[in-house]
């Protein structure tokens, strides 16, 4: 079995930059020289301007000219799509599900009653999971790796829940309610709180910058 190569000098910056995006060490708005990371990371500087420019087409810096990059800040529109595309594929998968539940009421509730267990990093995973288990249940592979897609954005969004420990508390609450309706094969409470989940995660990231 071959080896695995060590990631390259351009490789390591973009993980380093782009984690910190992601997890808000590097906030909105803020401006990172390409000296500055190539210091921290004892490279120089070439490799780290390949990976401000593979970050640029991600959407997540902007590129100014000798003065750096601008880690771009997660904008109203894109909080607006990611939440209504969300509710497009899980509205489906819930759907879905009502027609044949099987297990996923039970796995989908466990998964509701460990995250309320949970706080920080663990918590966010844990929402992710449930959420993603909703649409994995399609079996539809296309849709999944749409919703896959869209892990990078709802990272930087999760922080802003995590600030919130009341919407903490009420998500493994509106994720047991929506487990339940499925296991009732209720579609319109089904539904109905999916969308009062969602929306009270938008009104969080509304409330504050990302």
């Amino acid at each position: 079995m071959p080896e695995e190569r060590p990631p390259s000098a351009s490789e390591r910056a973009y993980k380093h930059v782009k984690d910190r995006v992601l997890t808000g060490k590097l906030p909105g708005g803020e401006l990172i020289s390409e000296g500055e990371i190539a210091e921290a990371l004892g490279v120089s500087r070439t490799p780290v301007r390949a990976a401000f420019t593979q970050l640029e087409s991600e959407g997540l810096l902007r590129l100014y000219p000798k003065k750096g990059a601008l880690v771009v800040p997660v904008s109203a529109q894109e909080l607006e799509d990611v939440i209504e595309t969300r509710w497009v594929l899980e509205r489906y998968a819930i759907e879905r599900a009502i027609q044949s539940p099987g297990d996923l009421p039970t796995r989908l509730a466990k998964s509701a009653d460990r995250q309320a267990r949970l706080s920080g990093g663990e918590f966010v995973e844990a929402d992710r999971a449930f959420h993603r288990s909703l649409v994995e249940a399609t079996g539809n592979a296309i849709l999944l790796g749409l919703y896959d897609s869209l892990r990078d954005r709802q990272r930087r969004m999760a922080r802003a829940t995590m600030r919130d420990a009341d919407r903490q508390g009420r998500t493994s609450k509106e994720h047991r309610a929506i487990a339940d309706a499925i296991g009732a094969q209720d579609r319109d409470r089904a539904l109905a709180a999916l969308r009062t989940h969602l929306e009270g995660a938008l009104a969080t990231l509304r409330g504050g910058p990302v």
